[in-house]
């Protein structure tokens, strides 16, 4: 799992900021920083943040609601400690907690709105988007059998066991320490200690483990020792570095109350996930138009060459098959016509195949000119002399073909004369 950024917001926001970076664990991975807001803003991508306000701006409040509500529940809330709040309840927030097993309370933070406001529009403009936002007081360690508290500047936080932390300035130190050894709520008062109890118990009933930074331990100790025999036992541990870290041990596994509920709730996985598959379907779509836009395109050069093909086709075969007026399968009529025209041995280039052996037998004869039609090859030709043209002649019947020497003069030293060719039976 992702690391975290823990986040402790001062009560003046004009004052420092501290944080400090946590494994999944709650494992601290640096010293506590301090400085301003855009200082930790730095340490937030890739990690899980999660914000402490002030525990002294949120109080905290159990009361009896129904057990099962859901939106209902948080609009009964308000109307329930309505009259435990000064503040009128549309000015405050109310967030819920999840309830005990075994209790028929529920756990309820109540902050300004107003200060809900000025933390989140402080956190946005550094850059952070918290993953939840907690009282720091909600993550005081909590005991089973002995009572925690923790002494900071001019504040006193302590937790009896089973009960939620309470707030109260220094000066109410005598307060704290009453509250810390009171017996649980619903538990029966303690029986008066006999007169030959020992002295050191005094009818303690817990132990309060005690957490400080040096200064104020310095300053109030003596006060703290005063009542030492109140409780079976006291454990001090200073705090040099702050209380974060310690914090930071109670955020795995956490029951504290996240504040970014209802209105001020974050985006939910599952809608930033409709989002990114909202965002895919849109660019899938916008492919698959562009395919298809491509496509048509395509298809209109398509048959713009198609029809040009069909034309230059249609000139062709009423070139070399002229008379013909239908052009359906053209290439299957013209095929024929050739093939037949190459079965028959006749034709054109039958004929001068034919020419072209019977010159052999006339040497010196040559052709002037040529002309086909209707199957009839006139040829103009020179040779020595007539007798040499009447004998290519007989050489073209001898190879079945009628030819005749169709007239003829003398040219200067040479005959020219007319040999009219075609096929036997045409």
């Amino acid at each position: 799992m992702a690391d975290w950024l823990l986040l402790r917001l001062p009560r003046a926001l004009e004052e420092p900021a501290a944080w400090l970076v946590v494994s999944a664990a709650g494992a601290p991975l640096t010293a506590t920083q301090s400085g301003p807001l855009e200082a930790a803003a730095s340490a937030a991508p890739t990690r899980r943040v999660c914000v402490l306000v002030p525990g002294t701006d949120v109080v905290l409040a159990e009361p009896e609601l129904p057990a099962k509500g859901g939106v209902k529940l948080q609009q009964l809330v308000p109307y329930a400690l309505e009259e435990q709040l000064a503040e009128d309840v549309e000015e405050l927030h109310f967030a819920l907690g999840k309830r005990a097993p075994d209790s028929t309370r529920t756990p309820v933070a109540v902050v300004a709105r107003a200060l809900m406001d000025q933390w989140l529009s402080a956190l946005r403009d550094a850059g952070i988007e918290p993953e939840c936002l907690y009282p720091d007081s909600e993550l005081l360690p909590s005991n089973p059998g002995q009572a925690v508290a923790l002494l900071e500047a001019d504040t006193v936080l302590v937790r009896a066991p089973g009960a939620p932390p309470v707030c109260l300035p220094m000066d109410a130190l005598a307060e704290a320490l009453t509250i810390a050894e009171s017996p649980p709520r619903g538990a029966a008062p303690a029986p008066e200690a006999p007169a030959s109890a020992p002295p050191e118990d005094g009818g303690a009933s817990r132990g309060l483990i005690l957490y400080s930074g040096p200064p104020e331990w310095q300053r109030h100790s003596a006060e703290v020792e005063a009542r030492r025999e109140r409780f079976v036992s006291l454990k001090v541990q200073l705090l040099s570095d702050g209380p974060l870290a310690l914090f930071a041990q109670q955020l795995p596994g956490t029951s504290a109350i996240n504040l970014l509920q209802g209105s001020y709730a974050p985006k939910s996985a599952r809608a930033v996930g409709l989002s990114a598959w909202r965002i895919a379907a849109l660019l899938l779509l916008s492919l698959v138009a562009l395919h298809v836009i491509g496509k048509s395109v395509e298809l209109r050069v398509l048959k713009s060459r198609e029809r040009q093909v069909d034309a230059s086709i249609r000139d062709t075969f009423h070139s070399a098959m002229p008379g013909e007026t239908s052009t359906t399968d053209a290439r299957r009529r013209m095929e024929a016509r050739l093939a037949a025209v190459r079965s028959s041995g006749g034709g054109l280039l039958g004929a001068l195949e034919a020419v072209s052996r019977a010159r052999s037998s006339a040497p010196g004869t040559s052709v002037q000119s040529l002309n086909f039609h209707d199957g009839v090859l006139e040829l103009t030709l020179n040779a020595p002399d007539a007798a040499s043209l009447d004998h290519l002649s007989q050489q073209l019947r001898n190879g079945g073909w009628q030819a005749s020497l169709v007239g003829g003069n003398t040219a200067g030293s040479s005959y020219q004369g007319r040999v009219q060719i075609r096929a036997q039976g045409s």
